[in-house]
C-alpha cells in the first residue's frame, strides 16, 4: 500500500486548447497526502480548486501529469476502472449535501454501501455507527427537511465515508453554514477522517478553518504552494 492516499504530480488542465480562447487552469500541479492527515486547499474563486478536486477525485483526466490514489495511477486506466477506485477509495463532500429527500439519514448514508454489494442490515448498522460518531443517532430516521442545515451536512460527511474510502475530497463543505455549524462540521469531518485513517483534501475559502488543518496549500498560478 502506498504511503500516501492522494498524489498528483505535474498536473495539467486545458480548456479549448489550441483556440484562441484557451484556458490554462492548471499548469503542472504536484502535491501529496498522507492517510489521516488533513490538507487545506485555499485559492480565490474561479482559480482551479473544483478543477483540482474533479482530477483528484477522477471525474476528469488531466491533459498532462499523474494522478494516484492510495498507489495506483489512474490517468491511463479505462473509464469502468477509474469508476471503480472512485467508489471504493473516494468519498466526496460538497457545499450543498444533495441529501436525498425522500430517505432518512440512516438511509442516506446506507445508499453507497447498498450499492456495493452490502446487506441492507449491515449498511444499515454502519450506517446508524456513524450517525452516532457526528452526535446524529437521535435523528436517524429524520428526513432531510427535518434536519437542521449543519445536520444535513454532517449526515452528507457520514455518507462519504459510508464505504471506508482512502481519500475523502471536500468542496467547500461549510460554505453554506454559519460560523457556529461550520466550527462543528468541520471538528467532526477533520476527527472522522483521522479516526477512519484516510487522507482528506478540503477547498476552502475559511481561512480560520484552514488553520486548523494539518497543512494549508494554496493554488497560485495554476500551481499547488505551501500556504
Amino acid at each position: 500500500m502506498s504511503e500516501h492516499a492522494l498524489e498528483l504530480a505535474g498536473v495539467e488542465r486545458v480548456y479549448n486548447a489550441g483556440e484562441p480562447g484557451e484556458v490554462r487552469v492548471l499548469t503542472g500541479a504536484s502535491l501529496a497526502i498522507r492517510p489521516g492527515e488533513v490538507v487545506a486547499l485555499v485559492a480565490p474563486s474561479g482559480s482551479g480548486k473544483s478543477t483540482l478536486l474533479h482530477l483528484a477525485g477522477l471525474l476528469d483526466r488531466p491533459d498532462a501529469g499523474s494522478v494516484r490514489i492510495a498507489g495506483e495511477a489512474a490517468e491511463a486506466l479505462s473509464d469502468a476502472r477509474r469508476t471503480a477506485i472512485r467508489r471504493r477509495d473516494v468519498g466526496f463532500v460538497y457545499q450543498f449535501h444533495h441529501l436525498l429527500k425522500e430517505f432518512s439519514a440512516v438511509e442516506n448514508v446506507s445508499l453507497p454501501m447498498r450499492a456495493a454489494g452490502l446487506s441492507a442490515r449491515a449498511a444499515a448498522r454502519r450506517a446508524a455507527a456513524l450517525l452516532d460518531r457526528v452526535g446524529l443517532a437521535p435523528r436517524g430516521h429524520h428526513r432531510p427537511a427535518e434536519l437542521s442545515g449543519g445536520e444535513q451536512q454532517r449526515v452528507a460527511i457520514c455518507r462519504a465515508l459510508a464505504n471506508r474510502p482512502r481519500l475523502l475530497l471536500a468542496d467547500e463543505p461549510t460554505g453554506n453554514l454559519d460560523p457556529a455549524a461550520s466550527s462543528l462540521v468541520y471538528e467532526m469531518l477533520a476527527g472522522l477522517a483521522r479516526d477512519e485513517g484516510l487522507g482528506a483534501l478540503i477547498a476552502t475559502h475559511n481561512l480560520e478553518l484552514a488553520g486548523r488543518m494539518d497543512r494549508v496549500l494554496r493554488l497560485e498560478d495554476g500551481r499547488v504552494v505551501d500556504g
